[in-house]
């Protein structure tokens, strides 16, 4: 519906078919003149009318329960806390007094204290809350807990049935723990040190003192909301601020979800940067650079040098929170630190600091908390197929054929929505995917030790009439599980299928009826072996209640779909121009290089997003639609392309307190329901939105992403962010999903997504094909780079059941490892796999080197994956390496120990049923070491397994076995680098001469073939 005397918008195309978000002309933010500073502007009454009356014409309808504020359920936190003044906000928060601390009580564990208010109420974005309690608890001896909250405590706070974070230890930490807690009593402040270093730059630091003096200001120029006018500690119910000294330029990663232009390595606004704002709320849109997008991630590593002792140490810093929020990483001109704040719309001020020392243990320790993330099976780590757009089950099962004719090893197959009848969750189209072809497509697949998952979009059809049949709405509806208008009503909003409801993930029967509906689904024929989650942000193409009234028959939407006249999927990679060279996407044309023909050759940045969505009118009591402080959300109003955040769940919580954690209790609830359906089975699900402890359910996609260079280099960046997060099996769209591909980026895309943890490639409906048996020589880089992924299985499969134990990361930064060498603090062109293989791509196009970084500053022997020659690289700079195309450098590290397997197969299952192989990478003393974890690859744990240990020595090999899983397979090969610096006069395996060796010389390498050793024993093999 629309305002009286307003007319029709023209409908919305998704821009270069992007299907998941709307152009931002419809509900992009409002542009007005720039503002002064949010801390000094104030509102005339005359503009806030004016706003709302263009917010009514631009968007249509405003909000559910906008015009009546008096009337929207849930608690009235008006009435059971201790405001100060229900008074118009002053925007300003330089006279905002802070607190006072009284009351304090020490105990072996903690402390526990009162603030109170030290002085007259400031009321800057919100009503200050009088009374707040101080909570420090010594959990661990690597954890502290530091929560303020109000005392009252009817703030929002993330319940323990979401998350139920681990508690203390219960021990006396208080005296021994890592790290100590500091304060000054009036006005509040506190700080965090380590026990060992008490007189270092602290870890963590509120103290004003420590900060740089106001007012300052906008430290990014073009963003009156950085200007600094003072660092007070403010709590009120609709804004909460905190602010900390960093060192300057400070190490930083993490605090995502986030495509950063500055790289892995976050921007503080030093060495030319403008800074980092990272807004917490989930947003549907298409990857952008620097702005908020699926998912929200307030926990970040801090990676601190010490220019003295050449020594550095890491911690980790996390807000435990749901709320809204900006988080700022600055850097005052003239500044002697740089600064992080945490401005929040809501919720509490509620931190964890993980002590580390390493990177690693500071991500195991956070891991600890929320919780680590699931087991993987064996077969998840195949190479999955998927793309918007085809059109029926033969077509599916055609890339199947396809695949397996062009000797291209493929695991799943996926559909996207074309798989639905009407675009609708839980069916499939009668026509074009009946479902009785469909079950015998996926019994062939079954049969062929192959797989299959469908897409499942967040929101659900509503039922258009009388005559239509739709059970999963209808049994939603008896179950009572959709969200609700603050009447009581149901919200509905629109998506795919038109008008459409968006279950409760708080109601009581949410996990009932989602287990009820996916089982529906199976038992229909459709036998999928995981789900994919997607539009959970959540994502409706309407604002506001907008089927409220509506005639819900009505499934027309105003976009249009990739291909439609008027948004044809027009683009290309940079360098590729289809004008002068065509569509067909090709390295050459005619004999004619297509790279540069009138194209542009830089791989150059998108345009940033830094601007301010701008609030609306102050409302009586809490303004749940718009907080007086508008956070850095990318469409501007909270409620812009997703649901209001006045809509209502089953226990009076509201979507403003709440929103960020849809997808997770989605991904809670999907994990559950297929435990069900698949008995003593690990559920596969990859999902889009995800949040703290999002890793204990699913793994994750990084989105719609573009086919670009650029963007094959975010794929690095966005997987390491994940290994922070606790959610380490992620991967990006192979070959880019938005826009078309070409044969040079998606050779290239498809060997490094080879060594990410989950591989698929996916593209939007009309772009190019880019499945890789579109080119031939994509086709032959594939095959290479999916051999070496499955001969490096079983040290996958090793490395995530240490990520599922113990939460270590199976994919590294180059500093995890090496955390003395600052050189290598900001790269993410290269990674680890673990810390034994290190792999540096090709992002660039056009070239046939690359320059790599070999990191160890001449104390680490590398060795090249494929050849074995040790790498002859400058200490601390880079080397240059031939990376022609269709080849990926990959180089192992000396005093590693890895089982593979011996001959990589079709399917994972294939590759599996095969023989071990083992290689060996010994340091120049002999030294090398290397676990390998085995079980049945499908089975929740816990269940029958085995450990294998092998240890190296100069001349000696030794392999020790524990568990009780058997190992069928047989040890055929062993190749052992750096054995000797001459040849062997002799060979021994379990004490006995063996004449099945070889050695190389000039590799001083040593192979054994034709073993046939069992795995479960103890194996010694000898040289000399």
């Amino acid at each position: 519906m629309l305002p009286l005397g307003s007319e029709e918008p023209e409908p919305i195309m998704l821009p270069t078919g992007a299907k998941r978000r709307y152009k931002r002309a419809l509900f992009g933010r409002i542009s007005l003149p720039p503002l002064l500073s949010i801390w000094t502007l104030s509102m005339a009454a005359s503009v806030v009318a004016g706003l709302l009356l263009l917010r009514t014409y631009a968007f249509g309808m405003l909000p559910s329960g906008f015009d009546d504020f008096e009337d929207i359920a849930g608690p009235d936190v008006f009435t059971t806390t201790t405001l100060v003044a229900n008074t118009t906000p002053s925007l300003n928060v330089s006279k905002c007094p802070g607190y006072n601390l009284s009351d304090l009580k020490e105990t072996s564990s903690g402390i526990t204290a009162l603030l109170n208010l030290a002085g007259e109420a400031c009321n800057a974005f919100g009503q200050d809350i009088a009374n707040l309690t101080l909570q420090v608890t010594y959990d661990t001896q690597t954890r502290l807990h530091v929560n303020i909250f109000d005392t009252a405590q009817v703030q929002f706070t993330i319940p323990p049935s979401v998350i139920p974070v681990a508690g203390p230890d219960g021990g006396a930490h208080k005296d021994t723990s890592d790290l100590v807690f500091n304060y000054e009593a009036s006005p509040f402040a506190f700080w965090i040190t380590r026990r060992s270093e008490l007189d270092a730059q602290p870890l963590f630091d509120t103290r004003a003192s420590s900060l740089p003096e106001t007012p300052i200001q906008p430290v990014i120029p073009d963003d009156s909301s950085t200007a600094l006018d003072g660092f007070p500690l403010v709590f009120e119910d609709q804004y909460l601020q905190l602010t900390s000294a960093l060192p300057l330029d400070a190490n930083i990663y993490g605090l995502g979800e986030a495509v950063a232009s500055s790289g892995f390595r976050r921007d503080v606004g030093t060495s030319g940067g403008v800074g980092t704002i990272q807004t917490m709320w989930a947003r549907d849109d298409a990857d952008p650079i620097d702005g908020n997008m699926y998912g929200s991630h307030p926990f970040y590593l801090e990676h601190r040098y010490n220019a003295t002792t050449h020594r550095s140490q890491s911690h980790g810093v996390f807000h435990f929170s749901a709320a809204g929020s900006d988080t700022l990483l600055l850097t005052p001109s003239s500044s002697p630190v740089s600064l992080v704040q945490y401005r929040l719309v809501g919720g509490t001020l509620d931190f964890y600091f993980f002590s580390g020392p390493s990177s690693q243990e500071v991500v195991e320790q956070y891991g600890a908390l929320i919780g680590l993330p699931t087991w993987q099976p064996a077969w998840s780590f195949g190479f999955h197929l998927c793309r918007w757009g085809y059109h029926d089950v033969n077509e599916t099962k055609e890339q199947v054929d396809n695949m397996r004719a062009a000797g291209i090893p493929l695991e799943v197959m996926w559909n996207d929505i074309d798989l639905y009848h009407a675009v609708r969750d839980f069916t499939t189209d009668p026509v074009t995917f009946p479902i009785d072809e469909m079950k015998a497509f996926i019994d062939e697949l079954t049969a062929n030790h192959q797989h299959y998952i469908p897409i499942v979009d967040a929101a659900v059809a509503v039922q258009g009439n009388a005559s239509d049949i739709y059970d999963p709405y209808t049994r939603g509806v008896e179950l009572d599980v959709w969200i609700k208008n603050p009447d009581g009503s149901e919200y509905v909003g629109q998506v795919w299928p038109g008008y459409t409801v968006f279950p409760d993930w708080f109601a009581d029967n949410a996990v009932e009826y989602w287990t009820e509906a996916l089982g529906n689904w199976s038992a229909s024929g459709l036998n999928f072996s995981g789900i994919w989650l997607d539009m959970n942000e959540i994502s409706s193409f309407c604002n506001g209640s907008c089927g409220t009234g509506a005639n819900l028959s009505d499934t027309s939407l105003p976009i249009l779909l990739p291909g439609d006249p008027g948004n044809l999927v027009t683009d290309y990679p940079e360098g590729y121009n289809s004008t002068v060279s065509g569509p067909s996407g090709n390295i050459t044309v005619n004999g004619t290089l297509t790279f540069g023909q009138g194209a542009s050759t830089s791989v150059a940045s998108l345009p940033s997003l830094r601007k301010r969505g701008l609030g609306d009118a102050v409302q009586p009591g809490a303004n749940l639609n718009s907080p007086p402080y508008a956070l850095h959300n990318g469409f501007g109003p909270l409620w812009v392309h997703t649901i209001a955040t006045n809509a209502t769940h089953a226990n009076g919580f509201v979507e403003l307190d709440t929103h960020n954690m849809w997808g997770l209790m989605e991904e809670r609830a999907t994990h559950l329901a297929l435990q069900t359906l698949h008995l003593g089975k690990r559920p596969v699900q990859i999902s889009r939105s995800t949040f703290p402890s999002s890793g204990r359910w699913t793994g994750h996609w990084l989105g719609d992403n573009y086919s670009k260079w650029q963007y094959m280099h975010f794929n690095i960046q966005g997987a390491l962010q994940f290994q922070l997060f606790q959610i380490p099996f992620v991967g990006a769209d192979t070959c880019g999903f938005m826009g078309n591909t070409d044969e040079e980026l998606c050779n290239r895309w498809m060997q490094l997504s080879a060594f990410m943890p989950f591989y698929r490639n996916h593209n939007q409906k009309t772009a190019l094909s880019q499945e890789p048996y579109r080119w031939d020589s994509v086709a032959e880089a594939s095959r290479i780079a999916i051999s070496i992924r499955y001969s490096m299985l079983p040290y996958w499969y090793t490395l995530f059941s240490n990520a599922s134990i113990h939460g270590t990361p199976p994919v590294h930064a180059l500093f995890f490892d090496f955390p003395d060498e600052p050189e290598l603090f900001s790269v993410d062109e290269q990674f680890l796999v673990g810390r034994n293989i290190l792999v540096s791509p090709v992002l660039t196009p056009n070239v046939s080197t690359v320059d790599a970084f070999f990191p160890g500053q001449g104390r680490v022997t590398w060795r090249d994956w494929y050849t074995h020659e040790v790498v002859n690289a400058t200490p601390g700079v880079r080397t240059t390496i031939d990376a022609p195309l269709g080849h990926i450098p990959v180089h192992i590290r000396d005093g590693s120990a890895l089982l593979l397997h011996a001959a990589p197969a079709y399917t994972v299952h294939e590759t599996r049923s095969g023989p071990f192989a083992l290689l060996v990478s010994q340091a120049t003393d002999g030294y090398a070491f290397g676990t390998a974890y085995l079980d049945d690859g499908e089975t929740i744990p816990p269940t029958p397994n085995r450990t294998l240990t092998i240890t190296a020595q100069r001349g000696e090999l030794h392999l020790q076995s524990h568990g009780d899983f058997d190992i069928s397979q047989r040890l055929t090969n062993v190749t052992v680098l750096g054995a000797a610096q001459a040849k062997p006069e002799r060979v021994l395996v379990q004490g006995s001469d063996v004449r099945g060796w070889t050695f190389d010389e000039g590799l001083n390498r040593l192979v054994l073939s034709g073993l046939e050793l069992d795995l479960n024993e103890p194996i010694t093999i000898s040289w000399a």
